[in-house]
């Protein structure tokens, strides 16, 4: 027993030194690891001097407007910072910066509102009214408002002096304008404060940095800055614009196929012969009809509860009747079988649901008022119940082969001149510039197909010089995949956050979806001149935000 208390202690002590002479840990600095610098090469491209002619998609905008944020991020921006990586020698671009927190919303008419107050660019913002199939508060876009008298965005240097570009012009890279045509790079009047008239091509965006406003072009100017290396991606408005306000050639009319042709002809002429050793890379248009500015509303958008439903409905008895009338007096009509059949099309329905079509004009349906004083003629109806009819003589609902954009949803199921009866959409059809139908839609598709094949001939006749971005394949692959990983980041096609690579406009890209197509730019550049420059890191870009209250 004694031993073992013996051995016992012995090892208590052992331990007990042991645990008191531990090793001093003696601190070091830590190791600093310097990651590789990014590299790449510029091939047979001299990225000294980048320039960049476009439209909105090229200079900035964002959620609809043209603000300091989003010029900081647009696509030629991005890719700048990509020609000045080592090895590839690309240089400084400045760009004509706006000054503008909010910017100033280029698709809200009119602005400032009746409220005063200019509305700038649309955030994801909760609406008061619950979905009507989910009974769920769904964020919308909602233009954002500056205070009244705030007019740091108004396009207007009488109103905003500080509107004007007061940099040095010669020393700018980015000649893109929002909202302009092809045609308007070429001509003196997209400049001219002396006479500031849309319809003739005046731009204020571009009038504001303008190096001699009313005698210079957009392409002049930009010749003017001899660049080594171009971005030319303009055209998409020739009929993107006409969608946009629903095939309504008054708001913005269709270019046609051989004014593209000989337009985008003298562009590249005039920018390939000012500078001899130029390289360009150009950009195709995609099918704006994948865009969520054009799928974000159903064809069928009206919720009706049962007390309204039954009182519409009631509102289109009389005009229901009057078809009705026709049909059953077609022979004595003159009324042909092709006339019937669009007629028995024609008629108005409402119902209790979610899911009511929405009344709207279509300039291609037969005008039934000879028809209409037929049935007054014969007895049918009296004056008064034939004046009621005039306002319908070419309206039907919409079907799944029309397009409302966007901008269709700001009016649909609005007062018109605050008298509850007049409803639009419901009992007023919805003006032509709110709605695309089929025959609009297959001329914008023609359009976008001639105007892409004047591209991609355009690339072939300048081979050695030009390269040419596959847009239009890059976004049609993302919306068939419905999703892509880079750079550890999902980007999907649509505005949804966190992984939406639109804005808030459903049409023009984030900062995360102009990086992407940095990335469709950069890879044909690469593969036409034989560089190396790095593909943009989206990961480094933000992507739509999450709604605000």
């Amino acid at each position: 027993m004694k031993n073992f208390k013996f051995i016992s202690s012995l090892t208590l002590a052992l331990l007990v030194t042991v645990s008191c002479e531990q090793e001093v840990i003696v601190a070091e600095p830590p190791v600093v690891v310097t990651p590789e610098p990014i590299t790449g090469t510029k091939g047979s491209a001299d990225f000294t001097k980048f320039i960049a002619i476009g439209n909105s998609f090229v200079a900035g905008v964002q959620g609809g407007a043209l603000f300091t944020t989003g010029q900081e991020n647009s696509l030629p921006a991005i890719m700048a910072k990509q020609f000045a990586v080592q090895g590839v020698g690309g240089g400084a671009f400045n760009q004509p910066n706006i000054g503008a927190s909010l910017g100033y919303n280029l698709f809200v008419s009119p602005n400032p509102g009746t409220d005063n107050k200019v509305q700038g660019r649309l955030l994801l913002q909760n609406s008061a009214t619950p979905d009507c199939a989910t009974g769920l508060i769904s964020p919308k876009p909602t233009a954002q408002k500056y205070a009244v008298g705030i007019v740091e965005a108004i396009p207007n240097p009488s109103v905003n002096p500080g509107f004007m570009y007061t940099g040095s012009k010669t020393a700018l890279n980015n000649f893109a304008v929002p909202a302009i045509t092809l045609g308007q790079t070429l001509i003196t009047q997209t400049g001219n404060w002396a006479n500031p008239n849309p319809a003739i091509g005046f731009s204020p965006f571009y009038a504001r940095f303008a190096s001699n406003p009313g005698t210079s072009t957009i392409i002049s100017d930009a010749n003017a800055a001899q660049g080594t290396f171009a971005l030319v991606w303009i055209g998409l408005d020739d009929f993107f614009l006409y969608a946009a306000f629903g095939g309504d050639p008054t708001k913005a009319p269709l270019n046609s196929s051989g004014a593209f042709a000989g337009q985008y002809g003298a562009l590249i002429s005039s920018l390939l012969g000012a500078n001899p050793n130029m390289k360009v890379v150009v950009g195709n248009f995609p099918d704006i009809f994948k865009m969520p500015h054009f799928t974000s509303i159903a064809y069928n958008p009206i919720p009706l509860d049962a007390s309204s439903a039954t009182q519409v409905a009631g509102g289109f008895a009389g005009y229901n009747a009057a078809l009705d009338g026709l049909l059953a007096n077609k022979a004595a009509f003159g009324i042909s079988d092709a006339l019937a059949a669009e007629i028995a099309t024609r008629k108005v329905t409402f119902t209790a649901s979610c899911t009511n079509k929405a009344l709207i004009s279509d300039e291609t349906l037969t005008d039934l008022g000879s028809e209409f004083d037929k049935l007054q003629g014969a007895g049918a109806i009296n004056a008064s119940q034939r004046a009621a009819l005039t306002p319908y003589q070419k309206v039907r609902q919409t079907t799944a082969t029309d397009i409302l954009p966007l901008g269709a949803g700001a009016v649909l199921g609005t007062l018109v001149g605050g008298n509850p009866t007049m409803i639009n959409g419901v009992t007023v059809p919805l003006a032509d510039q709110y709605v695309l139908i089929p025959s609009e839609i297959t001329a914008i598709n023609a359009a976008r197909e001639a105007f892409n094949a004047t591209i991609a001939s355009t690339v072939t006749t300048n081979t050695t010089k030009m390269a040419l971005a596959d847009i239009s394949s890059a976004l049609a692959t993302l919306v068939t995949n419905k999703a892509t990983v880079l750079n550890g980041v999902t980007i999907t096609p649509n505005i949804n956050p966190p992984t939406g690579m639109y804005s808030e406009d459903g049409v023009h890209p984030n900062s995360r979806g102009y990086a992407f197509l940095s990335r469709v730019f950069i890879e044909a550049i690469n593969a036409k001149f034989g560089a190396t420059v790095p593909l943009t890191d989206v990961s480094l870009y933000s992507a739509t935000a999450l709604p605000i209250p």
